[in-house]
């Protein structure tokens, strides 16, 4: 080998050597200087844990103080992606031991396994890091929740925490008034993230849970905790500690509405009617004393994540168990209605208190296209076959003519009627066809009808009947058992329409009133008190002389309205159900207050397919009323 090849052998190899030291050197610049900060972050990353701290969700109470919900403790299981193990293997044996442990399954079809949850927390839309915690499973049975922490070692980055979880202690009682919590949706998800909230956590699904969550749910804190190659944590560097939820006092109080339920469900009995609802309410305030809707169903169900099961078994029932039927049902309100077409009549001076309106109890209406032809003409009945004779507005109240109603508001021959205009205007001004605005959730509307309303859905014009109809609450005309009791409130206390109120304070974790109860007025009626007083006595009438007499009470004086409001109904086979006599079904109504001279308690009962409200509802409010006024029932 001669001397000049090894010599470049050696330049060669040198060359190597300083290109080799000059890359490292690159290396080391870039490492510890060029990315440092980047490398450092990494390593804080890793190192320190940012961890949500859930804060206590306040609690409900009745009017006397008496615990409806509470937080009880459960066990959640939740893993730290970037703390699994990186080899493929080890993480498989990790998910498939709490897999067991859980008894969740690794993957399903419906996208619920342990590893899809992990999945859709690491990567998507929602996706939240990998160092940010994910809850793979809550109600862990206490056995398993301390097998999975004595493993810990073998399960890095899966831990265990204490959390609580509703408990509604009167259940069937209160659950369409309290609601119930569940998984927050994407849409709640998306509108509440800048409050904090995450997609594990849960939110008021209804009732007050839902209304009043901002209230209950307070405000999460947080822990800077450093933690160990296994994502243990190791110590707290800082932290910001949880601002417990306000809890909500409401205006019911609860024996009151066990007593009211119990009237409730013997009515039903009687009527054989398979829905029920009775609201009782303070006339001078619109607190709201007792609201019961039957069928309820048990909240218990949601609060720890409800089965397929018994959902369907819920919205499968005909009798619609998870609506409150207080709020959310609409019906035509029959008789009762015709306090309202009595105010606007006499306000827009189409009667006046001593005006007399002839019922012979039928009424032949001539068809407008054939006025000349009887045989064409359409007959009204009254409810009572035999008549009422002349009677003026107060009688008509208490004996319930529906003739009077007619010829009041539709008009008859020669005298012009109050008109479905006119109507529709006094019926808004009582709060028909809007929601009243009470703090529940599920609350609709109602319907108040009008000429064009029925142009635009029915496409046909629209005829004197329907006004007829309207004025004794039938045909198209719609309302919910609140509208209907908070109309007779608004008579009961003199023309002051108030927003009905189940929340009657919200007070902080030591018992300070935050938001104290403020009765809120939506509107004054504007009818003249003189008539508002008319009104009155004539519901005083039904009660002492009229359709209401057997809820004559000596130690109280009552005054009320029946209602009995026929509705269409098909059958399964497509054909109109029709009662034993050959007519249409009828729901039974009640609404009244007490005592007449101050009144203190407004209350409606509703028996749906309950048949004469004089026959079914009025002893359901007799029985609500002797409890309320602590009298003792008749034998």
């Amino acid at each position: 080998m001669n001397l000049g090849y090894l010599r470049f052998r050696m330049l060669v190899l040198r060359a190597l050597v300083v290109a080799c030291l000059v890359a490292v050197v690159m290396r080391l610049w870039s490492l510890q200087v060029v990315s440092s900060q980047e490398y450092v972050q990494a390593a804080d990353h890793n190192r320190f844990r940012i961890i949500t701290t859930s804060a206590p969700r306040g609690v409900i109470y009745d009017r006397q103080g008496r615990l409806l919900v509470r937080n009880v403790p459960r066990f959640t299981v939740s893993v730290v992606p970037g703390d699994l193990p990186d080899e493929e293997q080890q993480r498989e044996a990790v998910l498939q031991r709490l897999s067991y442990l859980l008894g969740i399954p690794l993957r399903n079809a419906e996208g619920e396994g342990l590893a899809d949850i992990l999945d859709a927390h690491t990567t998507g839309p929602l996706a939240t890091g990998r160092y940010v915690p994910v809850v793979l499973a809550k109600e862990v049975e206490r056995e398993a929740a301390f097998i999975i922490q004595e493993e810990s070692l073998t399960l890095p980055g899966v831990s265990v925490s204490v959390d609580p979880v509703r408990e509604y202690l009167m259940s069937q009682l209160m659950a369409h008034i309290v609601g119930y919590m569940g998984r927050i949706g994407q849409s709640d998800l998306e509108a509440r993230l800048d409050q904090g909230y995450e997609a594990s956590d849960s939110i008021g699904m209804s009732g007050i849970e839902r209304s009043m969550e901002n209230e209950l749910a307070g405000q999460k804190g947080q822990k800077h905790v450093e933690v160990d190659i296994d994502g243990r944590e190791v110590q707290v560097i800082a932290s910001e500690p949880p601002v417990p939820g306000n809890s909500v006092i409401l205006t019911i109080d609860t024996e009151f509405q066990q007593q009211v339920e119990a009237a409730v469900a013997r009515g039903m009995a009687r009527a054989h009617s398979d829905t029920g609802v009775a609201i009782a309410m303070d006339p001078r305030t619109g607190e709201i004393l007792a609201m019961v809707s039957l069928p309820g169903f048990d909240n218990n169900l949601f609060a720890a994540g409800i089965s397929y099961e018994d959902l369907a078994s819920l919205s499968n029932d005909p009798r619609h168990p998870l609506v409150n039927h207080a709020i959310g049902g609409q019906y035509p309100p029959g008789s009762i209605f015709k306090i309202i077409p009595a105010c606007g009549a006499l306000q827009e001076g189409v009667i006046t208190p001593s005006t007399r309106l002839d019922c012979q109890g039928t009424m032949l209406v001539p068809n407008k296209f054939f006025p000349d032809d009887m045989s064409q003409a359409q007959r009204f009945y009254c409810w009572s076959r035999w008549g009422h004779g002349s009677i003026n507005v107060q009688t008509a109240i208490s004996e319930s003519c529906d003739i009077f109603f007619y010829k009041a508001t539709g008009g008859y021959e020669d005298f012009r009627g109050l008109g479905i205009d006119r109507l529709g205007t006094y019926a808004a001004m009582f709060g028909i066809g809007e929601p009243t605005g009470i703090e529940l959730t599920g609350e609709v509307a109602g319907l108040l009808p009008s000429e064009q309303w029925k142009r635009l859905t029915y496409s046909e014009s629209w005829f004197t009947g329907d006004t007829y109809n309207a004025a004794i609450g039938q045909g198209y005309v719609l309302a919910t058992p609140l509208q209907m009791l908070n109309a007779t409130a608004a008579i009961a206390n003199g023309g002051t329409l108030y927003r009905p109120q189940v929340v009657y304070d919200v007070v902080d974790i030591d018992g300070n009133v935050v938001e104290p109860f403020t009765p809120e007025v939506i509107r004054q009626l504007e009818v003249n008190p003189e008539y508002i007083e008319l009104v009155r006595r004539g519901m005083r009438g039904t009660v002492t002389d009229g359709t209401a007499y057997r809820l004559k009470m000596p130690e109280v004086a009552v005054a009320g309205k029946t209602g009995t409001a026929e509705y269409t109904e098909i059958d399964a086979n497509g054909n109109v159900v029709m009662d034993k006599w050959g007519y249409l079904p009828t729901h039974a109504w009640f609404t009244a207050f007490a005592p007449y001279d101050n009144p203190e308690i407004a209350l409606v009962v509703f028996l749906r397919g309950g048949g004469e409200g004089s026959q079914y509802a009025v002893p359901v409010a007799e029985e609500i009323l002797r409890s309320y006024f602590g009298l003792p029932f008749r034998q």
